[in-house]
């Protein structure tokens, strides 16, 4: 086997179908071990994480922090010169190290929630051991969930607090804004699917057209306009500070849980 992958909740799952999706592994070179021997028809699923880490060349670790220690203790005999993927939240690359091998090569690895979707963000830092053509890899099969950016380790917490975390601070000004439509009378369903469909489309010109968001907004705010009307709302209540703290607030506890694990 090519690819092993320890844990098959929602994003070890979204992994391996955007993995077979964009056919960068056939089924057959993939192996998977699951506590629950949850199902995925097109692959191998085993319920030993021991004989998926031994078939495997590279190992996906897709498992919940808090039986991280445990799974590195049955798996650490058998990823001898492996590549070891890890994209359990706050698992740090020096953690990792230490409970395997010299010779293991680790990348740890972020992804967000639309990962699910084929819409994620996934940023990677590598180990002092990783060759290029793991970089190479990892950027393979992590973009069949979305896009893939190299980090330094040390913001990786930065990260999770923004493209991590980012989404349920998305959802919940969906949610506001929405709301705010339903006051004006539309139908809750209706203002819900305005709302995703407003941010989706306003996102997608920020990444097209590569201007500034201070710019497209100014190309929205006519003079007296209800635009600059809503804005002076939002900043004579502070939105731009509230969003910012909020940022680092969740930064601030990512860095406070990386050391409770660490």
């Amino acid at each position: 086997m090519k690819l092993g992958v320890i844990g098959l909740g929602k994003m070890g799952t979204a992994l391996i179908k955007g993995v077979l999706q964009a056919e960068i592994y056939s089924p057959t070179e993939i192996i998977a071990s699951d506590i629950n021997k949850k199902n995925i028809p097109e692959i191998e699923v085993i319920q030993d994480n021991i004989t998926c880490s031994k078939r495997a060349k590279t190992l996906i670790l897709a498992i919940k922090p808090q039986v991280m220690d445990e799974v590195l203790a049955e798996i650490k005999d058998e990823v001898k010169d492996k590549l070891v993927i890890s994209i359990a939240a706050g698992i740090s690359i020096a953690h990792l190290k230490d409970k395997l091998p010299s010779s293991t090569r680790i990348i740890r690895v972020m992804p967000n929630a639309p990962a699910v979707i084929n819409q994620g963000i996934s940023a990677y830092a590598c180990g002092p051991a990783v060759l290029e053509q793991d970089k190479e890899l990892v950027a393979n099969l992590f973009s069949g969930i979305g896009e893939v950016f190299e980090v330094k380790e040390n913001l990786m917490n930065a990260i999770t607090g923004l493209s991590g975390s980012g989404p349920a601070f998305i959802y919940t000004i969906l949610e506001a804004i929405s709301d705010g439509g339903v006051a004006a009378g539309l139908a809750r369903e209706d203002a819900i699917k305005l709302t995703a469909l407003t941010m989706r489309g306003a996102a997608s010109m920020v990444l097209e057209t590569g201007e500034h968001p201070g710019q497209l907004k100014d190309m929205v705010t006519s003079p007296g306009g209800t635009a600059i009307t809503g804005i002076e709302v939002m900043e004579r209540n502070g939105m731009r500070g509230i969003m910012m703290e909020t940022i680092k607030k969740a930064v601030l506890k990512s860095q406070e849980l990386d050391q409770a694990i660490n």
